[in-house]
């Protein structure tokens, strides 16, 4: 069992943690007062409702109602566990981890294979580009590569390298540097049925880096056909690994992401080639699915930071099958797409080879929005100058109106329809609707269906959200009121947890919402403080709901005590003393009501 990380640790990565800073890395942020907005990563929406509050160390939608912390936020946004999230803000915040036992960072849990497995790859990586650029056995492959327009900056920059034909070269190398058969084979490096042998040989290779610049796989390009004559597949790419999977990852998304923040816009590429192409040309903000179809993951990555996605796939059937799809995908999302046309070569390294950048350039400039290219893909497969072909090229863009999210847009695009096949509208619109009647409800409404909650806000729980809003007050208010003062049980539960981290002198809005075991409670927390409601006039609101706790529970004891007064008298014989106490007692009550 892995060794804990200390909760010294924990609180130290969190007060050392620029929230707005790591939020930054996924989504487009712009500050308005004291917090920080954003169209929030975790569903699709163009109008910004993602908030942070770098004060709180709080991120909140008030779309999806997805919030936490920021160390939830790496969790979510990179789907890792709790102790890896807080290593890698460990990393970015030069905090050292220290675990319970009192070991430090250099004690290595025992399930450590991710770590190992990047480091392995980072080396292999680093000998594959030795191998390229640096001896006669990989004198060829960098000559191809030169030949296609690669500069030897560009071969640096995304580290290419070469694999050796010798297919039991890597196992007897690895070897020698202390790796075990165990460790190996579950490397992905090798083949399954033949342990001994290398997954890639005699190819081009590209490390496929994550988005903090780690290898953490490879695809490989074929250079010569095998000496059997049969053609191995032009492209080999690694097999999902515990470090890498593919339909989550982007490659060259490590090279791209600040020009994608910036330039708010990502150009997704065919392959390998086409991507460096477009960097080597200055284009920095374009990234590749990894030989796989476009998924909606390697969207999400992009669609924090974008305000429009580049579509440049190759120009033949199944690149515009991928073209066709990942239109869709992105109007889903609520993403504009445009598509390039590639002028004068097949593809955008044999574009830069002959024409240079200003050639990329002007085709990006030059990009047609989605809805034209579709219409005038369906005018070309279908004979639209006759009824049944009209028919069949609306059929064909139906299924793109049914991805857009307002009504708006299908609306116009129905015209478009309209106008383009020299059709009417009543009757465009009448097919359309009848075509699946389920399909008439605006997509965005099934997003942002509000979270249903039992939570009630009533004055007491008022109270208790204007000491969260400002910790420092709760103080004040632990010196008038216990637990038993509330009759709400959320706002007693609130209290407690309020008063345990007090104790434990960690009275935090990060502490207080991490002690929440109650995920709705944490939630309702978390949307209440973000929406910015007890912002203003706190410490007066504070001073008004303690005294309101305070009175309300005052007049319930005093009408116990009445009840008890009445109880005594009806008793015979009376007992004098006791209802003299309790009379006294009341009197006192009476006393401190009047004050």
């Amino acid at each position: 069992m892995a060794e804990l990380i200390s909760k010294e640790t924990i609180d130290a990565v969190s007060r050392a943690t620029d929230i707005v800073s790591v939020v930054s890395e996924y989504v487009h942020l712009e500050q308005k007062g004291n917090q920080w907005w954003g169209c929030c990563p975790f569903h699709s929406e163009k109008t910004p409702s993602f908030s942070v509050t770098p004060d709180k160390n709080l991120y909140y939608c008030f779309g999806c109602h997805a919030g936490g912390n920021v160390t939830k936020f790496i969790m979510e946004m990179e789907k890792i566990s709790f102790p890896e999230a807080i290593k890698i803000l460990a990393k970015k915040s030069g905090v050292r981890i220290e675990y319970e036992n009192g070991g430090a960072e250099s004690f290595q849990p025992v399930d450590n294979t991710k770590e190992l497995l990047i480091d392995l790859y980072t080396k292999v990586s680093g000998s594959f580009h030795y191998l390229l650029t640096q001896t006669q056995e990989g004198k060829s492959a960098l000559g191809y590569i030169l030949s296609r327009g690669l500069s030897m900056e560009t071969i640096e920059k995304f580290k290419l390298g070469y694999s050796p034909a010798n297919r039991r070269w890597l196992k007897v190398f690895l070897r020698q540097k202390k790796y075990s058969d165990e460790f190996l084979e579950k490397s992905g490096l090798f083949s399954k049925k033949y342990p001994d042998v290398a997954f890639f040989s005699d190819r081009l290779m590209f490390p496929i880096f994550d988005r903090h610049g780690q290898v953490v796989a490879f695809g490989g390009r074929r250079l010569r056909e095998d000496e059997e004559g049969m053609k191995s597949p032009k492209y080999l790419n690694s097999g999902d690994l515990i470090q890498y999977k593919k339909g989550e990852t982007l490659y060259a998304f490590n090279f791209a992401k600040n020009s994608i923040q910036k330039e708010k816009k990502v150009i997704f590429c065919e392959g390998y080639m086409d991507c460096i192409a477009y960097h080597q040309c200055g284009i920095t903000y374009a990234v590749a699915p990894l030989g796989t179809a476009l998924t909606d993951e390697q969207i999400k990555l992009v669609k924090g930071f974008v305000n429009e996605i580049l579509l440049s796939f190759d120009s033949d059937g199944a690149g515009q099958n991928a073209t066709k799809r990942a239109i869709l995908m992105c109007r889903q999302h609520n993403i504009t797409a445009k598509v390039i046309k590639l002028q004068g070569g097949k593809d955008p390294a044999e574009i830069m080879l002959k024409f240079g950048k200003e050639s990329l350039t002007n085709d990006i400039n030059c990009a047609i929005l989605d809805s034209d290219y579709l219409l005038k893909s369906l005018a070309q497969e279908f004979p639209v100058d006759t009824p049944e072909g009209k028919v069949k090229a609306c059929l064909g863009f139906f299924s793109y109106i049914d991805a857009l999210q307002t009504d708006i847009q299908k609306e116009s695009c129905l015209e478009l329809v309209s106008q383009t096949f020299k059709i009417s509208m009543e009757a465009v619109r009448r097919d359309y609707l009848n075509r699946d009647s389920a399909r008439n409800r605006s997509f965005s409404e099934t997003v942002d269906d509000k979270i249903e909650t039992s939570i009630k806000v009533n004055a007491e729980l008022r109270t208790l959200l204007a000491v969260l809003s400002d910790t420092s007050k709760f103080e004040m208010m632990i010196e008038e009121i216990s637990d038993s003062d509330f009759e709400d049980p959320v706002a007693r539960n609130m209290f407690s947890i309020l008063k345990q981290c007090y104790q434990q002198d960690n009275l935090s809005f990060e502490a207080v919402v991490n002690h929440c075991q109650d995920n709705s409670l944490q939630q309702f927390i978390i949307g209440t403080i973000a929406s910015g409601e007890f912002k203003t006039n706190t410490e007066q609101m504070i001073k008004d709901g303690i005294a309101m706790i305070k009175n309300k529970s005052l007049e319930k004891k005093r009408d116990d005590l009445l009840e008890k007064i009445e109880e005594q008298q009806r008793m015979s014989p009376q007992n004098i003393e006791e209802l003299k106490r309790l009379i006294a007692e009341k009197m006192d009550i009476d006393r401190k009501l009047k004050q």
